[in-house]
């Protein structure tokens, strides 16, 4: 049987029918599920910024489904900050019929822990929440096909925090606005990566950015004699 929303979410049907056009209808009845819920939490909690709650559909779930487009293979996540489940619970929808689809979420805030925990099991999608600061799960990342984070770091401090536990060939897709070309400057100074940007099908001037061999800079030693 299909499935059900027990909430109808509060935004235009016209956008929500645009962003969904592509998807399945399984995919699409569980982004709805999530999608109410989510709304009837964030009444209680800020699980998005209140102002963004307009542009839900066009921004917050499309970003998710993109990425999930541009990174076509990968079938276990680890999503860091996962907050709100942007773009992790949406990832988890969309990966669900992949053999041995599942998310890792990080998310150090507990209430919002316990939000994914209900979002996950309200979609019926297979995941595993982590309460913790990302700094203390670095087992999890040995285990993952790629890592995922949206809004919540600098490219540089996300790059400082992956690294240390990043197995080399293992992709990152970082979701950046306008300012990318500023932060990819700012981690080009400390780091040394291979990267590949996506164009944002969501934002103009937005990028995925697809990062991995991410190694520490290193200056060579002055061999010149005086």
């Amino acid at each position: 049987m299909p499935l059900k929303p027990r909430h109808i979410a509060a935004a235009d049907s016209r956008e929500r029918e645009a962003v969904l056009a592509n998807v399945s209808r399984e995919t699409a009845e569980r982004i709805d599920l999530f999608v109410a819920l989510l709304l009837k939490w964030q009444q209680r909690i800020n699980l998005i910024a209140p102002a963004s709650i307009p542009s839900l559909w066009t921004r917050h779930v499309a970003d998710g489904l993109a990425l999930a487009q541009v990174a076509s293979a990968p079938a276990r996540w680890l999503d860091l900050g996962s907050g709100g489940g942007f773009p992790g619970i949406v990832l988890a929808i969309a990966t669900a019929g992949r053999p041995g689809a599942h998310v890792d979420l990080i998310e150090s805030n507990g209430k919002k822990a316990a939000f994914l925990r209900a979002a996950l099991a309200e979609a019926g999608v297979s995941g595993t929440v982590h309460c913790r600061r990302i700094e203390e799960c670095g087992g999890l990342f040995p285990a993952a096909d790629a890592v995922s984070a949206r809004a919540l770091a600098s490219l540089d401090h996300l790059l400082a925090l992956v690294q240390p536990h990043l197995p080399a060939q293992t992709p990152c897709f970082f979701l950046k606005g306008q300012g990318h070309l500023g932060e990819i400057a700012e981690a080009s100074a400390h780091w040394r990566f291979t990267m590949v940007k996506h164009p944002s099908a969501v934002e103009a001037g937005a990028v995925i950015l697809e990062v991995s061999d991410v190694r520490p800079f290193v200056t060579e030693p002055d061999v010149t004699q005086p």
